[in-house]
C-alpha cells in the first residue's frame, strides 16, 4: 500500500509518496505521453511491416551462421589435409572421406526425419504457388533436418559443387509459414489464403537476398522462377523483406571485422573508361547464343539421366533401400577425380567456389601472361596468385578450363541425383562463368593488342566475358533475366550492362524455344501438379475452346433428386464436391456441396426420413447441408488460352462448364494439361 502524503494542488486526487519525491516530474509525464503516442502510431502500422522485417532478419542470421559454421569445417578439412603428411594413401583418404562422410550423414539424417528436405525446393514451391496443397511440405519440422543436411552439402566444398540458393528460398518460405500460423494464432484472425500466399512469395525474395546479398535480383529472381502472374501488390513485401535480410547479412560481415564496410561479395577490378569496344559486342552475343546452346544439352542431358537413374533396375533399388549408400558411392566418386594430385590438378579442385568465381572475374588475361613463361604449379595455393591454379605444365589455360568444364558438366548431373538438401544456381553461375573466360582468353589471344575503335586500341578483358558467360548461362538453364542483375549486385559493376543483358537476352531466346527450365524439368520428373506454360501459340492454338477437351461425364445432384439416389452417388464415387442444379430436368447449375457435408447430414438422419416420407436433397438443404454459390464459370466457346489464364491466376483447380446456364461439363488441371500436351506435341495423324 502506497503512503498518501497530501492531495494535488486544485484537485482531489491524491499524492503518493513516490510522487512527490520523483525527480522531474513534469519531463517524466512528457515522457510518457511521447511513449504513450510512439506506441499508437506503431500498433496503427500494418504488422505486414514486423512480420517481413522479423523474416528478413531471421533468414540473415541463420545464412550468416551456416556460412561461419561450413567455413570452419571447410578450413578443418583444408588443415588436415596439408598436415597429414606425404603419404598418397593418407592424403587420398583425408580428400575422400570427408565428403563422403558428410554427405552420407546429410542424405541418410534429412531423409530419416522427412523425405521432403531433399533437392533444391523450389519445383515443390512453384507448386504450391500455384494453388496446389503439399501436405507437411512447409512443416517446421523439415527445417531442421534441411539445415543439418544443407550444412553437411555445402561442408564438402567445391568437391561434390554444389550450392545453396533452392534449398535457402525453401527454408525462407518454411519460417514465412510457421511465423503466418503464430501469427493468426496470437491476432486471433481467420486463416486467409490469399495473404499467405503474399508472405511466401516475399520469404522467397528474403532466401535469395541473404544468400548473395542482392535484395533487387532476389526480388525479381523469385518472381521470375516461383510466379507465373504477380500481384503489383506484393512487390514492396518483397524488397521491404529482401533489404531488410541483405543489410543484416552484410552489417553481420563488418560486425564480425571480415570487411572493413559494406560492399560486393565478388569484388572486380575493370577499368571504367572504356569496359568494353563496341565491336565485342558481336562476340558478347555470340557468347550468349554459345550459353543457350550448351544450357539446352545440359538440361537435356541431366533430365535423361535422371530419368535413367530412376528407372534402372540397380539404381532404383539402392535410392529406395539404401539412400546414404548411394550418397557414399557419388560422393567418393567424386572427391576421387577431384584428388589434387590426380586428374583435380587439371581442374582447380584446390578453390573454393567461391575462389573459383574470384578467379575468374579477374581482368588479366592469363594466357597472353603465360605466353612467354611457364610458371610451376605450386604446391600449395599462393593467396596472391589463385590464378596458378588454373594454370599446369601439361595443358594451356585453355586445357585446364576445357577440362574443368566438361568434367564439371557431368560431375554436376551425377551429384543433382543424390537425395540431399543442394542448390543448383551457384554451380551453374561457376560453369557459365568458366564458358565465358575461355572465350574471353581465346579473344585476348587472337587479339593480343586489343581491338581498334575510333583510333583507339584497348586490350580484351577475359573477366568481362567471364561475368556475361556466368549471368547467361545461369539464365538459359533457369529462364530467367534478373541474371544479368544478380552478376551485377555480386560484383558491384554495371559497367558491362549493356553487353551481359543481351548475351542473357540471347542465350534465354535459345534456351527456352528448346528445352524446359531446370525448375520446369525437375517437375516433370517427380510428376508434381503443376501448369506448364503453353509454347504452341504458332500452330493454332487460340482456336482450341473448352469444348473440345471438358469433361462431359460430370455427376450432377438435383435438388429434387432422392436421398436413396443421394446415398448412392455418395457411396460409389470419390469426388470431392458435386455441382448442384435447380432440377433433373433443366440441370441450371445453382452451386456446389461437398461430398464430406453430405455424409455428415445423411449421418444426421433427416426428421423426414425418420418419418418414412419421401425425402429429397432438397430437404438436406433446408435442414443445414451448406451449399456454395458458384462464382465463375466457363462456357464451351473459351479458348485454352483464356481457360489457362484463369487457372494460373487466380490458383484454380476446378472450372465448371455452363451453356445458357445448364451444367455441361467441367474442366480440371488433367483436362487442361492434356489439351497443352496435345496442342505442344500433337498426335501423329493415322
Amino acid at each position: 500500500m502506497e503512503e498518501l502524503v497530501g492531495l494535488r494542488q486544485g484537485s482531489s486526487k491524491p499524492v503518493t509518496l513516490q510522487e512527490l519525491w520523483g525527480p522531474c516530474p513534469r519531463v517524466r509525464a512528457r515522457i510518457r505521453c511521447v511513449l504513450e503516442w510512439v506506441k499508437e502510431k506503431l500498433f496503427r502500422v500494418d504488422e505486414d511491416w514486423y512480420f517481413l522485417a522479423i523474416l528478413g532478419v531471421l533468414m540473415a542470421l541463420i545464412s550468416y551462421a551456416m556460412n561461419f559454421a561450413i567455413g570452419r569445417v571447410v578450413r578443418a578439412h583444408k588443415w588436415l589435409y596439408g598436415e597429414i603428411g606425404d603419404s598418397h594413401l593418407l592424403r587420398y583418404l583425408s580428400w575422400t572421406v570427408y565428403p563422403v562422410a558428410l554427405l552420407s550423414f546429410s542424405c541418410g539424417f534429412s531423409q530419416s526425419i522427412t523425405p521432403f528436405s531433399g533437392g533444391s525446393g523450389l519445383p515443390e514451391l512453384k507448386t504450391i504457388l500455384s494453388g496446389v496443397i503439399l501436405e507437411n511440405y512447409l512443416d517446421i519440422k523439415n527445417f531442421g533436418a534441411k539445415v543439418a543436411g544443407l550444412s553437411c552439402t555445402l561442408a564438402t566444398g567445391s568437391t561434390v559443387f554444389l550450392g545453396k540458393v533452392g534449398p535457402f528460398v525453401h527454408l525462407s518460405v518454411m519460417i514465412a509459414a510457421y511465423l503466418g500460423r503464430v501469427r493468426t494464432r496470437t491476432i486471433g484472425e481467420p486463416e486467409n489464403k490469399s495473404k499467405q500466399n503474399e508472405m511466401l512469395v516475399a520469404a522467397a525474395a528474403v532466401g535469395v537476398a541473404t544468400v548473395f546479398a542482392a535484395p533487387f535480383s532476389g526480388v525479381l529472381f523469385s518472381i521470375e522462377v516461383m510466379s507465373s502472374h504477380f500481384t503489383v501488390w506484393d512487390y514492396w513485401r518483397g524488397f521491404f523483406a529482401a533489404t531488410c535480410g541483405a543489410f543484416t547479412f552484410r552489417l553481420l560481415a563488418v560486425f564480425n571485422s571480415e570487411q572493413e564496410t559494406i560492399t560486393s561479395i565478388y569484388k572486380t577490378s575493370f577499368p571504367v573508361d572504356v569496359p568494353f569496344d563496341l565491336p565485342e559486342i558481336f562476340f558478347f552475343v555470340a557468347l550468349g547464343a554459345i550459353c543457350g546452346v550448351l544450357s539446352c544439352v545440359y538440361l537435356f542431358c541431366q533430365r535423361t539421366f535422371l530419368g535413367f537413374i530412376k528407372t534402372n533396375r540397380y539404381t532404383s533399388k539402392l535410392l529406395a533401400t539404401s539412400k546414404p549408400l548411394y550418397a557414399a558411392l557419388a560422393a567418393l566418386v567424386l572427391a576421387s577425380i577431384t584428388y589434387p594430385p590426380g586428374v583435380g590438378r587439371f581442374m582447380a579442385s584446390r578453390l573454393s567456389m567461391r575462389q573459383h568465381l574470384d578467379t575468374l572475374f579477374d581482368n588479366n588475361s592469363w594466357a597472353l601472361m603465360t605466353r612467354n613463361s611457364s610458371p610451376p604449379w605450386p604446391a600449395e595455393p599462393d593467396p596472391q596468385n589463385l590464378w596458378f591454379e588454373w594454370y599446369h605444365p601439361r595443358f594451356t589455360i585453355f586445357g585446364t578450363l576445357a577440362f574443368f568444364l566438361i568434367m564439371k558438366f557431368w560431375m554436376l548431373i551425377l551429384a543433382s541425383t543424390i537425395p540431399m538438401p543442394a542448390g543448383f544456381f551457384m554451380p551453374v553461375f561457376i560453369m557459365g562463368a568458366a564458358i565465358g573466360r575461355l572465350l574471353g582468353e581465346a579473344l585476348s589471344v587472337t587479339f593480343p593488342e586489343g581491338i581498334v575503335a575510333g583510333g583507339v586500341v584497348n586490350p580484351i578483358m577475359p573477366g568481362g566475358y567471364a561475368l556475361a558467360g556466368a549471368a547467361a548461362f545461369s539464365g538459359a538453364v533457369t529462364h530467367t533475366i534478373s541474371t544479368a542483375l544478380l552478376a551485377f549486385e555480386l560484383t558491384g559493376q554495371i559497367l558491362h550492362a549493356l553487353p551481359v543483358l543481351m548475351a542473357v537476352l540471347v542465350a534465354n531466346a535459345v534456351s527456352q524455344n528448346c528445352q524446359p527450365s531446370f525448375y520446369n524439368g525437375t517437375i516433370m520428373m517427380k510428376k508434381l501438379p503443376y501448369l506448364s506454360w503453353i509454347r504452341g501459340r504458332k500452330i493454332g492454338s487460340y482456336p482450341v475452346t473448352v469444348g473440345h477437351f471438358m469433361d462431359c461425364a460430370i455427376t450432377t445432384l438435383a435438388k429434387d433428386t432422392p436421398l436413396e439416389q443421394v446415398v448412392k452417388v455418395v457411396t460409389s464415387t470419390d469426388e470431392a464436391q458435386y455441382p448442384l442444379v435447380e432440377s433433373t430436368e433443366s440441370q441450371i447449375l445453382v452451386g456446389t456441396v461437398k461430398r464430406a457435408q453430405l455424409l455428415q447430414a445423411l449421418h444426421a438422419e433427416p426428421a423426414c426420413w425418420v418419418a418414412g416420407q419421401q425425402c429429397c436433397l432438397q430437404d438436406l438443404l433446408a435442414g443445414g447441408c451448406p451449399m456454395e454459390p458458384v462464382t465463375l464459370q466457363l462456357s464451351p466457346e473459351t479458348s485454352l488460352h483464356q481457360t489457362h489464364h484463369l487457372f494460373e491466376l487466380l490458383n484454380l483447380q476446378l472450372l465448371y462448364v455452363t451453356e445458357r446456364g445448364r451444367a455441361v461439363g467441367a474442366v480440371t488441371w488433367v483436362e487442361l494439361k492434356k489439351a497443352i500436351s496435345t496442342l505442344i506435341n500433337p498426335p501423329a495423324p493415322k
